[in-house]
């Protein structure tokens, strides 16, 4: 099953990059998006925070210490299933890669510089704190929430964000299934959706999501090519009428809500 999971991945990339754009913008009707991507996807510059972040991935890669990790996704239990993993094992397989954590800190830094005020954000499946830390830096009026169903994980999280002086997260412990709903903002300018990779649990978050977001807000969806069952939620998303546009990352897609947009599809290389 491993294997045949890897074999599609595999495909699914190969199939990504011949038909994406390896673009800086050319090509998108809207001024808004256009200067996203440029900004987002072809921004070179390093900031000051990037090397303070990854030298806690780095120093999370290499801890041996073990955690007694609740898992909600995995079984489907409501009470989650207790399992022993060791912080590098998680470090190395479940952190977003930094190109993604970066283009994430680009996004928000843009939407915050174009909206002019402070962003409310948030993130279903905090793991290790890292994309959380990404997510908060860009702006420290920024309003973080994060939700992790492992209370042994968020307190590892916690202390990343310590070490980084990000003082601007808040944190909800339990199933996702039950902290959404009662924990969410009313609205939202980006939503980063890493938690249950099943297609009913993400299209449960994302039609939760939807409703909620802002003019210029934005879904940012995890491993959309990590199964057939995700690349189904992503096809039926995409296509849905509240979704005006749609960027395909291969790593991550992007779903807008403005009514202003063309109902278009992109697929970009990042």
């Amino acid at each position: 099953m491993a294997n045949s999971g890897s074999f599609h991945r595999v495909l699914a990339f190969l199939r990504h990059f011949f038909t994406s754009w390896n673009t800086t913008g050319e090509g998108i009707h809207s001024p808004f998006l256009f200067e996203l991507v440029r900004f987002i996807l072809r921004d070179e510059n390093s900031y000051y925070c990037f090397a303070d972040i990854e030298r806690r991935r780095a120093m999370l890669s290499a801890c041996e210490d073990i955690l007694d990790v609740v898992d909600y996704g995995s079984a489907g239990s409501p009470q989650g299933v207790h399992v022993s993993r060791r912080v590098c094992a998680i470090a190395q397989t479940h952190l977003e890669s930094p190109k993604v954590g970066q283009a994430l800190f680009r996004l928000v830094n843009f939407l915050g510089k174009h909206e002019n005020r402070p962003l409310q954000i948030l993130e279903l499946g905090t793991s290790l704190g890292i994309t959380t830390a990404y997510l908060a830096a860009p702006d420290s009026r920024n309003s973080v929430m994060t939700m992790e169903g492992s209370e042994a994980v968020l307190n590892v999280a916690q202390g990343v964000w310590r070490t980084l002086q990000l003082e601007n997260i808040e944190w909800v412990c339990g199933n996702i299934d039950d902290t959404l709903s009662k924990h969410a903002r009313a609205q939202m300018d980006v939503a980063y959706v890493d938690a249950n990779h099943t297609y009913e649990a993400t299209m449960r978050y994302v039609g939760f999501l939807l409703p909620r977001m802002a003019e210029k807000g934005v879904i940012v969806l995890d491993d959309i090519h990590y199964s057939k069952e995700m690349e189904r939620a992503w096809e039926v998303l995409k296509a849905d009428d509240r979704v005006s546009t749609s960027m395909d990352l291969y790593h991550v897609g992007l779903l807008f809500v403005d009514p202003h947009y063309l109902k278009r599809h992109y697929t970009i290389r990042l």
